[in-house]
């Protein structure tokens, strides 16, 4: 009784996952008494390509070499998912824009703070 509650529990997970996330779950279970359930999840709108934030900074960083990142944030750009770097260099601030999907930078702005 206690396998089929195990398999029935990770079961009914997957399944809330898939219905309410509206990721992807995949679900592994053993055949003996000592099963075990995996579940992977991935969030809707991001991919498993998608470039973390810290790959994100260590591109902007490399754009503004010496600089300080003092924000990060996800947001949208020019029609598709960035991360926006903003970096502090002396009294230059620095907003770098980098592709989730490509890690391109799509959009560099500099502003000078007195």
């Amino acid at each position: 009784m206690k396998r089929i509650t195990r398999i029935t529990v990770g079961t009914l997970a997957t399944a809330a996952l898939l219905t309410a996330g509206g990721g992807v779950a995949l679900a592994a279970h053993q055949t003996d008494s000592t099963a075990i359930t995996s579940t992977t999840t991935i969030a809707a709108g991001t991919t498993a390509a998608d470039i973390s934030s810290r790959k994100a900074v260590q591109i902007a960083k490399k754009r503004v070499p010496g600089a300080r990142v003092t924000k990060v944030e996800r947001e949208w750009e020019h029609g598709q998912r960035a991360w926006k770097i903003e970096l502090r260099k002396g009294a230059w601030e620095y907003d770098v824009y980098v592709s989730a999907r490509t890690g391109k930078i799509i959009k560099l702005k500099r502003e000078y703070d007195d």
